[in-house]
């Protein structure tokens, strides 16, 4: 006698609910404290992130989604504008412990570029931390490449920060 395990339900949908934002910034403190030991200066920097796109994101240019399993959330990404004009930033992925290994990760990813090249980005530049060893294989997954990295003391940690880019011309991975 075999049971069927029930499918989950997957949606991913923009982070425009209240509570949305704020477990953005608890889940990044949570879980990389959890994880990685990280202190609580790292939860600041995504509170500064989240604060700045709450307050000045354009709806135009700039976008976060929440992706959610059976109505809970479980998952997070935003597209801002960068510093230069045709470049966005790809900033606070994270999935869930619980979560992981549904192909969450990738479908937030590729709903940010999707959004990017719609909104006329030319670039997409994220900075990550060389511990963070599969969020680095969606992003080679989509063809960014590392264009720099560099050692430093942050969060309470010795980490090697890594500078990441994607051409969208010519990236077409389905």
């Amino acid at each position: 006698m075999s049971m069927e395990v029930p499918q989950r339900q997957v949606v991913i949908r923009r982070a425009d609910r209240p509570g949305d934002l704020g477990w953005v910034v608890m889940s990044h403190g949570e879980l990389y404290d959890r994880q990685f030991g990280f202190s609580t200066a790292f939860e600041a920097l995504v509170a500064k992130i989240v604060g700045d796109y709450a307050t000045e994101h354009s709806p135009v240019t700039e976008a976060a989604w929440i992706a959610e399993i059976d109505g809970e959330r479980a998952g997070c990404v935003f597209l801002v504008a960068g510093d230069r004009p045709g470049v966005a930033k790809l900033r606070v992925l994270l999935v869930t412990p619980a979560a992981r290994g549904l192909g969450l990760g990738t479908r937030l990813v590729r709903q940010s570029l999707d959004f990017a090249r719609q909104a006329g980005y030319r670039q997409v530049t994220l900075w990550t931390t060389d511990n963070l060893v599969s969020a680095r294989r969606i992003y080679e997954h989509f063809g960014f490449v590392l264009t720099d990295e560099e050692p430093h003391h942050d969060f309470g940690r010795d980490l090697v920060g890594q500078h990441w880019t994607l051409e969208l011309a010519a990236a077409s991975v389905a």
